[in-house]
């Protein structure tokens, strides 16, 4: 898939769920060839993610005990997200914060919750191990856009909107390249490449490149929240100012 360019400057509006197919994917015999891929993308996925699981099953454990013993049950966090095509999807993480409530019973930021072993599993990334069931079962892939939440659908441009066409990833171009350092902007602009520049080579790429950012643990933010809004709130004052 190439090239899709032309976006505006101005402010998302709040619009349906919907995405265009890049130009590249409309030649003759484009979209069976990219389905073709996708294909041998999803053998390569369930093999990987298989492995993984049981590879990653002892380091799982002791994250669980760990997990358990500093905050409590429930040990996995679930949460909707939008996947390929707009379908809600549950994804699971391991929990790396407490419940803790102030005076009014609202939770307390996420700085203040994510204490003790949380951070460790964030910034290695084995909170989000679980997730490997969530590539068995076909709701991710190995390398795609993250999965957002749902309530920022209506806020993407449409050539955001390209982060649709492709299964949501474990790791991708925007993990690689900042994470959540990164301003919205920046990294829905690097999901839309990538869906644009899409191959196998290219996860290969961003696969061992993620491998050395987890182990350096660089881009990780514990509050992203303390450090810009969330995308909807975002593009809601961008809208009302202009």
């Amino acid at each position: 898939m190439s090239s899709h360019r032309g976006t505006s400057t101005r402010p998302a509006r709040p619009r349906p769920l919907t995405a265009t197919t890049p130009q590249s994917a409309r030649r003759p015999g484009a979209f069976r060839s990219v389905e073709f891929r996708l294909r041998i993308k999803r053998v390569i996925d369930v093999f990987a993610a298989l492995l993984g699981l049981i590879l990653a099953t002892p380091v799982l454990a002791v994250a669980a005990a760990f997990v358990v013993l500093h905050f409590g049950k429930p040990m996995l966090f679930r949460q909707e997200r939008t996947g390929r095509h707009g379908r809600r999807i549950q994804v699971y993480k391991l929990r790396t914060m407490s419940d803790e409530r102030d005076a009014e019973g609202n939770l307390l930021p996420d700085g203040f919750r994510c204490r003790g072993v949380g951070p460790v599993l964030r910034r290695l990334s084995i909170d989000e191990l679980p997730q490997l069931w969530n590539v068995l079962r076909g709701d991710l892939s190995l390398v795609g856009p993250r999965p957002l939440l749902p309530r920022y659908d209506p806020w993407y441009t449409n050539r955001e909107r390209l982060r649709f066409l492709m299964p949501p990833g474990l790791t991708g171009l925007q993990q690689i390249s900042g994470r959540n350092t990164l301003a919205w902007a920046d990294r829905l602009e690097l999901d839309a490449r990538y869906v644009e520049t899409w191959s196998l080579r290219e996860d290969l790429r961003i696969l061992l490149r993620t491998v050395g950012k987890v182990v350096r643990g660089s881009g990780v933010v514990v509050d992203p929240s303390a450090h810009m809004l969330d995308l909807d709130k975002e593009r809601q004052l961008a809208w009302a100012s202009s």
